[in-house]
């Protein structure tokens, strides 16, 4: 899932972190790797602390950009590119307000079109919970949808 996720966060970095003064472009790279490890993290991390509402809430309501979830996403990786990238957090703020919403959309739309194979339900859980959903949890969410 990781490298599926990396190549939403390339295809949508571009005014937020390419074309961006505040992040060097030897750094883009670095940048978008970043990002896309922060929203693997924060997921992961709600999937430990029994968050798993949340990103159900995220998969299954109409916009993924107003979700909690996608709040909770925006401040980890805010705070992963003040510490690691040295800009302010209004620099940072500006960068996940115009990336990650729009990353965590194409990710949900992805997740949720029957005729998109790059990422499902299954694979996105078991990345989440490091290979294999419980068959409970696995039947709560497709119950969602």
């Amino acid at each position: 899932m990781f490298d599926e996720l990396l190549k939403l966060v390339k295809e949508n970095a571009g005014s937020a972190i390419v074309d961006n003064p505040a992040i060097p472009n030897q750094q883009n790279d670095a940048a978008i790797s970043t990002a896309t490890t922060g929203i693997m993290d924060q997921l992961k991390s709600a999937v430990s602390s029994g968050g798993i509402g949340q990103i159900t809430d995220m998969f299954s309501g109409g916009n993924a950009a107003s979700s909690p979830m996608v709040k909770n996403i925006s401040d980890g990786v805010a705070k992963t590119l003040v510490s690691k990238f040295g800009i302010s957090n209004e620099q940072a703020n500006g960068i996940v307000q115009s990336l990650i919403p729009k990353v965590m959309g194409s990710l949900v739309s992805k997740t949720n079109d029957p005729n998109d194979k790059s990422f499902d339900l299954n694979g996105v859980i078991g990345s989440l919970t490091g290979g294999g959903a419980s068959g409970d949890l696995m039947g709560k969410l497709k119950n969602m949808f």
